[in-house]
């Protein structure tokens, strides 16, 4: 059918793969470079791209909560258009997100006009030669549609644009791991079936002002693979700038204030990205990634155009790249598993910079601080005076707590939900055939502090904890995920509580710290007597503690729990976390 439709586009029109052809002309175009097109006319641009083109296909890969298919484009110049058939061809996958955040929603206009020049007008098809090209237009459809010239109040254009989070107020880029919104799950699926081997976020940053129309951030510290790191430092990094300088634009590394309220008087930093985020996902699936953030106050004709520049640059990069990067991602899979399959070594889970920084060179705009009438307080104003900054740059990344990696964690089948979330990111689990009698190392929360608001639709949750060894009957049916497989990392930072984006971080299990069952004061006094004059070192103990600890001295209810949570009626399962490690 696609080839007697692309017979009949040749007959009748035979000007149709001209790029002046009113039919290719984009709606950015055809605004004067100022406005993007609603999500309608979006999919039937790209619709018309797969139609006109034997190289393309468009396929829908979830419905948002408001009812919009959510469509990626395919693009192989071998036309492989399934997992499989991709797989097969050896051919690199680079998928392309765009409008995660849809107000920031240059990665769409400067895709629509990259594949118009691949598919229709072929001035740079070549780029397709060596890879599999993936295109999410817009992934956040329906905070997409909500459009106004009001969304972002530190944006300059497109005249409307949509809204950052998603019809039920989540931010898809802390959604990674946790995937609490239906489009994220829809993604997960998608990446966890193509599993590309490179992921470009398209986005428009906040922050300070300067004079770059464009930055981007890519992960090269401990929470990935270490030869993916130097790959991106030594090879993939100085390609990017010189391929977006050489066409024209001012780039230079993601901008991150160490204080926002100062602007760049305090300096700036680096950091790794944690896996709620794009770039911290992938790189705890072993891929590289790309963060473009373009700057909010330059025109968003430029803004446009430099994404433009950045993903021809990535794909030019890749193609040149290719087998590499094919064996890179397979060492990257084989390599985790042999660090991490491994007692003596620990995962990294958390991050930070030292105090260790240098001065960098940064092209910025003078500025200064003056009194506010409005705030009561110095505000920070900007000029249109550019000047060459020397800025502090704190560069020194470090692990500041990390984990021993179990062989294998256990979860009750009565905590399937979590099963279900895991599945999402291609973990491999299996289940305990029948009841078996193992030693386990289980975890016991304390000093449990839940955040006073609501964070992404969760309340988040701080703690610490005791571990201790008990041998325990695993029923039949409990979940198994043996950690020697590629997805290692997207285990342990889902499963280990340390972890920032772990399951218990973000709330999945609260119900664990909550109280069932209490005592009648006049029932608890009779069984604290016996319990004191029938065991010593309790009652040692216990004088001790009222010796030493006023408050404790002067709280009778807090005198009578002491002696339940040492009695058998107390909870056994309080606070104790139910997944077990097996070391």
């Amino acid at each position: 059918m696609k080839k007697f439709f692309l017979f009949l586009l040749l007959i009748f029109s035979g000007n149709l793969f001209s790029q002046n052809n009113p039919a290719w002309i984009t709606y950015f175009e055809q605004s004067g470079f100022t406005a993007t097109p609603r999500y309608n006319e979006t999919m039937e641009y790209f619709r018309m791209l797969a139609d006109s083109s034997e190289y393309a296909e468009m396929k829908t890969f979830g419905i948002s909560p408001q009812g919009r298919e959510l469509k990626y484009l395919i693009v192989s110049k071998a036309k492989t258009f399934t997992p499989t058939e991709s797989a097969k061809s050896n051919r690199p996958v680079l998928l392309i997100i765009n409008g995660i955040h849809s107000g920031e929603i240059e990665g769409k206009d400067a895709s629509m006009l990259l594949l118009r020049e691949i598919l229709i007008t072929k001035e740079k098809e070549n780029l397709i030669d060596s890879l599999t090209l993936i295109v999410v237009p817009i992934f956040n459809v329906d905070g997409h549609e909500r459009m106004s010239r009001y969304n972002r109040i530190n944006q300059n254009g497109p005249e409307e644009m949509g809204w950052r989070t998603t019809a039920q107020n989540l931010n898809l880029n802390r959604d990674w791991l946790k995937a609490d919104a239906p489009e994220m799950q829809a993604l997960l699926k998608l990446y966890s079936e193509w599993l590309p081997d490179f992921m470009i976020d398209t986005h428009t940053t906040d922050g300070a002002d300067y004079q770059y129309s464009i930055t981007y951030g890519v992960e090269k510290f401990s929470n990935i693979y270490s030869g993916t790191a130097e790959w991106l430092k030594n090879k993939f990094i100085p390609y990017f700038e010189r391929g977006v300088s050489k066409r024209g634009f001012l780039i230079r590394p993601y901008i991150s204030l160490k204080n926002w309220s100062k602007g760049l008087d305090d300096g700036i930093t680096d950091w790794a990205a944690t896996p709620r985020f794009s770039t911290g996902y992938a790189a705890i699936q072993n891929r590289p990634s790309l963060l473009i953030e373009t700057h909010m106050i330059k025109p968003y004709k430029e803004r446009v155009y430099s994404t433009k520049a950045a993903l021809e640059t990535v794909m030019e990069f890749i193609s040149l790249e290719a087998p590499g990067l094919k064996r890179l991602n397979k060492e990257a899979d084989e390599k985790s598993i042999e660090e991490f399959f491994n007692e003596k070594n620990y995962l990294p889970v958390a991050y930070k910079y030292s105090d260790k920084y240098k001065m960098v060179n940064l092209k910025g705009y003078e500025y200064y601080l003056d009194s506010s009438a409005v705030s009561g307080s110095q505000k920070l104003v900007y000029t249109n005076k550019k000047k060459d900054l020397k800025v502090k740059f704190y560069y020194d990344v470090i692990t500041s707590d990390s984990v021993r990696i179990p062989s294998a964690y256990l979860i009750p089948a009565e905590w399937k939900y979590l099963i279900n979330r895991m599945l999402l990111h291609g973990i491999l689990v299996d289940t305990i055939a029948a009841d078996t009698l193992l030693q386990v190392t289980r975890l016991k929360f304390k000093s449990v502090d839940f955040s006073k608001t609501s964070y992404e639709g969760r309340q988040r949750v701080n703690f610490e904890y005791d571990t201790y060894q008990e041998t325990v009957n695993i029923p039949a049916g409990t979940f198994l995920i043996l950690t020697n497989q590629r997805t290692v990392r997207v285990i342990a930072n889902l499963l280990e509580p340390k972890a920032g984006d772990s399951f218990v971080k973000w709330g999945f299990m609260n119900a664990i710290f909550e109280r069932k069952e209490y005592f009648e004061p006049y029932v608890m006094e009779k069984l604290a007597e016996e319990m004191l004059n029938n065991d010593e070192k309790l009652r040692n103990e216990f004088y001790n503690k009222l010796k030493n600890d006023k408050s404790f001295r002067d709280n009778p209810m807090e005198r009578l729990n002491y002696f339940y949570e040492r009695s058998p009626y107390f909870d056994n399962h309080y606070r104790v976390y139910p997944v077990m490690l097996l070391y």
